[in-house]
C-alpha cells in the first residue's frame, strides 16, 4: 500500500513537471544570453551565442507544440551554451586586451627610440629629405597611436591591435632609414 502511494505520488510529480512549460528554465536561459551579450559574446564568441539563442528558440517552439520535456532540454542547453559563450567572451576579451596593451608598450618604446634617432640624425646633419620623411612618418605614427589609444579606452581591442601592429612596422622602417642615413653620413665624413 505504501509502495503504491509513493509510486502514485512520483507519477503525479512527473506528470505535473512535464505538464507545464519550463518557464523558469527558459527565463534562466534568457538571462544567461543577456549576460553573455554583456560580456561581449556578440564580438568575442558569436557562434556560441548564436547556438544559445537558437536553442532558446527551439525551446519556445517546443512549448508552442506542448512538448514541454523537449522545451526543457532546449532551455537547459541554451543556458549552458550561453554560459559557455560568456566565459569564452571574457577569456578572449582579456587575451586581446593583454595583447593590445603589450603592443601599445612596444609601440611607445619604438616611438621613443625613433625620436632619439631623429634627434641624432639632425645632429649628424643627415640630408633634409630624409629628416623630413622621418618627421612626417613619426607625426603620422603619433596620430595613429592616439587613435589606437582611444580605441583601447573604448575597449575596442579588435580595432586597436591591427593598427598597433602596422604602427610597429612603420616606426621600425623609419628607424632603419634614419640609421642608414646616419651610417652613410658617417662614412662620408671619414672619407
Amino acid at each position: 500500500m505504501l509502495r503504491r502511494s509513493v509510486s502514485v505520488c512520483l507519477l503525479g510529480l512527473l506528470v505535473a513537471a512535464c505538464g507545464s512549460p519550463p518557464n523558469k528554465e527558459m527565463d534562466q536561459a534568457e538571462g544567461a544570453i543577456e549576460a553573455a551579450r554583456a560580456a561581449g559574446a556578440e564580438r568575442y564568441a558569436p557562434n556560441e551565442l548564436a547556438s544559445a539563442t537558437n536553442a532558446l528558440q527551439l525551446a519556445h517552439d517546443a512549448v508552442a507544440q506542448r512538448d514541454y520535456r523537449l522545451a526543457l532540454n532546449h532551455a537547459l542547453e541554451s543556458r549552458e551554451q550561453a554560459q559557455n559563450a560568456a566565459r569564452q567572451a571574457a577569456d578572449t576579451h582579456a587575451r586581446v586586451r593583454g595583447e593590445a596593451e603589450r603592443s601599445m608598450a612596444e609601440v611607445a618604446a619604438l616611438l621613443a627610440q625613433a625620436e632619439a634617432r631623429l634627434a641624432a640624425a639632425e645632429s649628424a646633419r643627415v640630408p633634409r629629405r630624409v629628416l623630413t620623411e622621418a618627421r612626417t612618418a613619426l607625426e603620422t605614427a603619433r596620430t595613429d597611436v592616439q587613435e589606437a589609444r582611444e580605441a583601447m579606452n573604448e575597449e575596442d581591442y579588435a580595432v586597436a591591435q591591427p593598427a598597433l601592429d602596422g604602427l610597429k612596422t612603420r616606426i621600425e622602417a623609419a628607424i632603419a632609414t634614419l640609421d642608414e642615413a646616419m651610417s652613410t653620413q658617417s662614412s662620408r665624413r671619414r672619407g
